[in-house]
């Protein structure tokens, strides 16, 4: 079970967007990456195509996991998650700053 999942909102810890947040867009757990939406940001020189015109575009590129951290819906600080066993025996991410249950 991984701790930050497609759809939570994080915040960078290091490099050029440092202290921004967005949600992740896509994860890639084999290069220990995801895709942040409005993080990262690349220029691209796209060559024509039938559905898209050339120039130049902007586009996510993917961030060290290592660098991300999750945003504490309580506060909008970053926290790190911890793991808990609920009554009912699931097991439930949890916010380490308020103790927050993440995934309901």
């Amino acid at each position: 079970m991984q701790k930050l999942r497609k759809g939570d909102q994080v915040m960078v810890l290091a490099g050029k967007d440092k202290g921004r947040t967005g949600e992740i867009i896509k994860m890639m757990p084999k290069e220990d990456r995801a895709l942040v939406r409005g993080v990262n940001m690349v220029s691209r020189h796209q060559r024509q195509t039938a559905s898209e015109e050339a120039g130049i575009i902007q586009k996510e590129a993917p961030i060290q996991v290592s660098n991300l951290a999750y945003v504490d819906p309580k506060d909008g600080k970053a926290t790190r998650i911890g793991f808990k066993m609920t009554d009912d025996g699931r097991k439930v991410r949890v916010a380490k700053r308020s103790g927050e249950v993440i995934d309901g």
